[in-house]
């Protein structure tokens, strides 16, 4: 998909009207939809918060809308703060970009019926929120599939955020529905952001002879496939494509469609179709997929996991590739 350039008017408050150049006049709120958008992190990050900040421009573009966003959200006093600045900007829905919003975000809906919220991989209950969850373990499993194929020492490994992430497990069975004499190490940084501790586990597992490891942290996963490129060893990109970053030593990448789902979101709720409740999205609803496939997989490994995905797609069935290493 191109990318076209997008320019910001930015004003003092740092909760910023997205405007482009070439549009005159704002657009008016008296009966926009107008949207909003919490993060709580940098939209810096190549990463989770980037595609939220990214999908927020797409429903920007597609629909006409005015919107909004505040970065480095973390309290829920900073929630308030922020509700009330899209509440004066006539805001109608507002996406929490994030498990963190989930349960602050159930409470806060009670006291503002007038907005719908939305929120990503968290449970959440009342009737003007919503929760869409990526099946990470799906996202995992097939990467773990592909890393037990390609490994040549059978050791991988998962550097993990948080031990709840369901890619850690999908990954491990993924490995070892595979191949059973493939060793994966697991490591947990407990955070998204500690780079340091994150390169950390990184060579204690390039000293165990690991040859392919899959970083699951938006603020660390960089670090990773750039340290994996000079050292010859082989990533599973994660959360966007990341083949033009680390070229042939990212496998393939496990990529989350962050952009088409705020785009779909926002449709139903234009159409007063969105309903509360709590969702789980997988291959099947088309915003999980595999990225590029790196020139180091054999033609024949991508037909087959390509195959193994849509099978799994039509019939929810995994099952065993033919090609092994």
């Amino acid at each position: 998909m191109l990318k076209q350039k997008k320019w910001l008017l930015f004003i003092p408050l740092f909760i910023i009207p997205i405007l482009f150049i070439g549009c005159i006049q704002t657009i008016s709120t008296a009966d926009s939809n107008n949207v909003g958008l919490m993060l709580e992190d940098t939209i810096n990050d190549q990463g989770w918060n980037r595609q939220g900040y990214d999908g927020l421009l797409r429903v920007h573009s597609q629909f006409n809308l005015e919107v909004f966003y505040k970065e480095e959200i973390q309290t829920i006093e900073q929630m308030k703060y922020a509700l009330e600045e899209f509440e004066q900007n006539n805001v109608s829905l507002v996406f929490g970009h994030g498990k963190r919003f989930a349960d602050a975000f159930t409470e806060l809906a009670k006291s503002y019926p007038e907005i719908h919220f939305v929120v990503f991989n968290g449970e959440v209950e009342g009737e003007n929120i919503t929760s869409f969850s990526f099946d990470g373990y799906a996202m995992g499993y097939f990467a773990g599939v592909l890393s037990a194929i390609m490994t040549q020492n059978d050791e991988v490994g998962v550097i993990a955020a948080f031990p709840w992430q369901p890619e850690i497990q999908g990954f491990v069975d993924g490995v070892q529905f595979q191949n059973e004499q493939v060793e994966v190490t697991v490591e947990h940084v407990l955070s998204w952001q500690d780079q340091v501790q994150a390169l950390t586990y990184y060579e204690q597992m390039k000293g165990q002879n690991v040859d392919i490891i899959y970083p699951i942290g938006d603020g660390f996963h960089i670090d990773i496939i750039e340290k994996s490129k000079k050292d010859g060893l082989y990533v599973i990109g994660y959360i966007s494509d990341q083949s033009d970053l680390g070229e042939a030593s990212v496998l393939t990448s496990t990529i989350q469609h962050v952009e088409d789902l705020y785009v779909k979101v926002v449709e139903q709720f234009v159409a007063g179709q969105l309903e509360a409740g709590n969702y789980t999205l997988d291959f099947q609803e088309e915003v999980i997929s595999l990225g590029q496939f790196s020139s180091q997989v054999p033609e024949e490994v991508a037909f087959y996991l390509l195959e193994a995905i849509q099978y799994y797609m039509e019939t929810g069935e995994k099952v065993k590739m033919p090609y092994l290493h």
